[in-house]
C-alpha cells in the first residue's frame, strides 16, 4: 500500500470517528441544552479549535515537510470530522430565518472569537508541555 493509500486511510478513519464524536456531543447537549441555540455545534468547535491548538504545539509542523501519520489521523481526520462549518453555518441560517437575529449574530460572533481565542490557548499551552 503506498503512502497516498495510508494517508487517506488515517484521515477517513480519523474522520469516523470524529464524526461519531460530534454526533454525540451534539445529541448529549441538544437533551441538555434543548434546540433554541445549536450548543453542541458550538461546543465541538470550540472544543475541536482547542485541541488543533494544543497539537499544534506540541507537534508542531515542519515546514516544507509532509504532515506526520498522526497528524493526518488526529488533526486532519478526527478534527477535520468532529468539527464542523456546515453544521454551523445551517443552523445560523435556521436561526436567522426563524426571526432570531441577534442568536444568529451571537452564534457567528461567539464561535469565531472563541474558537481563535481557543486555538491560540491550545497552542500555547501545547508548546509549553
Amino acid at each position: 500500500m503506498g503512502s497516498g493509500v495510508a494517508s487517506v486511510l488515517l484521515v477517513a478513519l480519523g474522520g469516523a470517528i470524529g464524526g461519531m464524536g460530534r454526533f454525540a456531543v451534539s445529541n448529549l447537549l441538544a437533551r441538555q441544552f434543548g434546540t433554541h441555540f445549536p450548543w453542541g455545534t458550538f461546543a465541538v468547535n470550540i472544543s475541536g479549535a482547542f485541541a488543533a491548538g494544543c497539537l499544534l504545539g506540541i507537534l508542531g509542523l515542519p515546514s516544507g515537510q509532509a504532515p506526520t501519520s498522526f497528524w493526518l489521523l488526529a488533526v486532519v481526520g478526527a478534527l477535520g470530522g468532529y468539527t464542523t462549518v456546515s453544521s454551523f453555518s445551517l443552523q445560523t441560517l435556521a436561526l436567522w430565518q426563524s426571526g432570531y437575529p441577534q442568536r444568529a449574530i451571537a452564534n457567528v460572533l461567539g464561535t469565531c472569537l472563541l474558537g481563535f481565542a481557543m486555538v491560540s490557548l491550545g497552542w500555547w499551552l501545547g508548546e509549553r508541555l
